[in-house]
């Protein structure tokens, strides 16, 4: 039987397009710029979990999840029932369906949500932003809509009288704030903080990760924060025990820990000088806040500078998954110079 290699495999079509994601690409690469995931998990949460691996032969605690809601609660200013603990984000937008029987996702956007309301039936409408991505607006009637900020994968990041005003436009709006928690002061826009995470509105429901700030890609981690009886209705069919004893202890651990202030500094710079190193070396580089950027590589074919990479470790992230962009642009996470220069050195000793 003929091998194919990674980098085949991933130029292979994928049998949904939304299902593809950054981890496809960066199995066994040496440098991955195609996962946004940083580093590896600190040693007070890795220290943490090994204690709650004692607790496994009891099943997950109805008392440790409240003491978690509670925690994540307080950092928004939010009560309890306003938080409901999520295996990863991923499993928030399959709850989604639950709610409507149409929904619009303003795209480029993370397609997670697409793919698990067209799997449940649900009819969806995409809502394409103008490049440089600014938001659309919605159709009349809109019931529940879905946005990024920052979005994944453009690294724009919207205002919350932006995200507000499109709240305005339809029954309910969902705002996947995956990436937000490492976003850096100086790139909110106009200076002010541009999450809805706190605001107490019926309309809006606001998605967390804690699996890329505290690399926990492994344990899916997450959270929503909306009302009350929007989050019941969402978990009305979950199953019992949906998060396990070491999901909640992680949660708990990085709910008392709360400090990100130099993880932000230290994902500003880095950007900084990737985005230089990128332009300098005549990439297009998009715009954006995120810890990731959003770039066009200086080649004809896109595909085979993709399978080339990958043949020598590099995984970057292809783009003509994301409805609304085309296929000349890669995603890439913020790295450190060292790793972008070998980026770049890579791609011109091709050329």
């Amino acid at each position: 039987m003929p091998v194919c290699s990674r980098a085949t495999i991933d130029r292979m079509p994928a049998p949904d397009p939304l299902r593809y994601h950054g981890d496809s690409a960066a199995r066994g690469a040496r440098i991955d710029f195609a996962v946004n995931v940083r580093g590896s998990a600190p040693q007070w949460l890795t220290a943490g979990l090994r204690k709650a691996v004692d607790e496994l032969a009891a099943y997950p605690d109805p008392g440790l999840d409240r003491e978690v809601r509670e925690a994540l609660g307080a950092r928004h200013g939010r009560p309890a029932d306003e938080v409901l603990l999520l295996n990863g984000v991923a499993e928030g937008f399959a709850l989604l369906p639950h709610l409507s029987s149409s929904a619009t996702v303003v795209c480029p956007q993370f397609t997670e949500p697409e793919a698990a309301f067209a799997a449940a039936g649900v009819s969806v409408h995409r809502a394409i932003c103008p490049e440089p991505w600014d938001l659309p607006e919605l159709a009349p009637n809109t019931d529940v809509a879905v946005v990024g900020n920052p979005t994944n994968p453009t690294s724009r990041i919207h205002s919350q009288s932006e995200i507000l005003n499109l709240a305005d436009h339809c029954l309910l709006l969902v705002v996947d704030e995956a990436f937000m928690d490492v976003i850096h002061p100086l790139d909110f826009p106009d200076g002010q903080d541009p999450s809805v995470a706190s605001v107490r509105d019926d309309r809006l429901i606001v998605f967390r990760s804690l699996t890329k700030t505290w690399a926990l890609a492994g344990l899916r981690c997450g959270y929503a924060l909306g009302s009350a009886e929007v989050l019941a209705a969402m978990a009305a069919r979950r199953p019992a025990w949906p998060l396990g004893t070491l999901q909640l202890r992680a949660m708990q651990l990085v709910a008392e820990h709360g400090d990100l202030g130099q993880l932000q500094e230290q994902i500003r710079a880095e950007r900084q000088a990737m985005a230089g190193l990128l332009t300098d070396a005549e990439w297009m580089v998009a715009p954006g806040g995120a810890p990731f950027i959003l770039a066009r590589p200086p080649v004809d074919d896109i595909d085979a500078a993709r399978d080339r990479l990958a043949t020598r470790g590099i995984a970057v992230r292809r783009c003509d998954t994301f409805p609304g962009l085309d296929p000349t642009w890669w995603r890439l996470a913020v790295r450190g110079t060292d790793e972008v220069g070998t980026l770049v050195s890579e791609l011109r000793s091709m050329q």
